[in-house]
């Protein structure tokens, strides 16, 4: 194991990051920004949140497949509490932080995030990158940058959306990670369209996940209104539609 490190007084995140490295997932709880964080048994899967809903979709948009909705939850609440493998940033260009979600994430890691994202050297539209979780219960941030569009979105910014997501996940695989947790709503997609949006996402999440359901445990889509969870229990029977 490596040296002891504090977390709160040392100024080097290469050697934090070692450090934590180093540890099992419950040695690096003593490091975590809080107390109350959220274990990935904790989260129910799909399969079991789709059984406390009303209704059942006639004609899904998807076959259905008992395994994919093993492999897929919705959560509402905290991102940054979650105790997941990764968790996708809803990044700026410059990944040194922000407001809303880019900023609570910095926050919640602590400044070892900045000073390891200012070693990345910026990050294009459509791209992600990936750092150390820090004293996150997330072992890794993916941090993506999404186009900003005002109204109806063009082909090409539709296009750089769907790249964030699947540029994240390509990371996710890459590192040989097992669970990340989504923010449904891009920071930086904040102006366009929530319903084109949700299409966008949950539709790029099934596709994926149908080519890679071997190789992760858990994607879990994360809002934070209620609201947005309503919406997406509305939508999700569309995609991964259950007995």
């Amino acid at each position: 194991m490596a040296a002891k490190v504090d977390l709160s007084t040392s100024t080097d995140w290469k050697e934090a990051k070692s450090f934590l490295k180093g540890l099992s997932d419950k040695q690096r709880e003593e490091h975590y920004f809080c107390k109350d964080f959220i274990k990935l048994k904790k989260i129910p899967m799909w399969k079991e949140t789709a059984k406390g809903l009303a209704g059942k979709v006639e004609n899904p948009k998807y076959n259905k497949d008992k395994q994919l909705n093993e492999k897929i939850s919705l959560f509402r609440g905290d991102i940054t509490k979650l105790e997941v493998d990764a968790i996708v940033n809803a990044a700026n260009n410059s990944l040194l932080g922000g407001g809303g979600l880019d900023g609570c994430i910095h926050r919640a890691a602590g400044s070892f995030l900045t000073d390891e994202c200012r070693t990345l050297q910026n990050c294009e539209t459509g791209k992600a990158k990936i750092t150390c979780g820090y004293r996150m219960p997330a072992k890794h941030v993916i941090h993506t940058v999404g186009p900003i569009a005002v109204g109806q979105p063009t082909a090409s910014q539709a296009a750089e959306l769907r790249s964030c997501y699947l540029s994240s996940l390509d990371l996710l695989l890459e590192h040989r990670l097992r669970s990340v947790a989504i923010h449904a709503s891009p920071q930086a997609c904040l102006a366009t369209p929530m319903r084109r949006l949700r299409r966008l996402v949950l539709a790029t999440l099934r596709e994926w996940l149908e080519q890679h359901k071997d190789k992760v445990d858990r994607l879990i889509i994360c809002v934070f209104l209620e609201k947005d969870e309503g919406i997406y229990q509305e939508r999700l029977p569309h995609y991964f539609p259950v007995a």
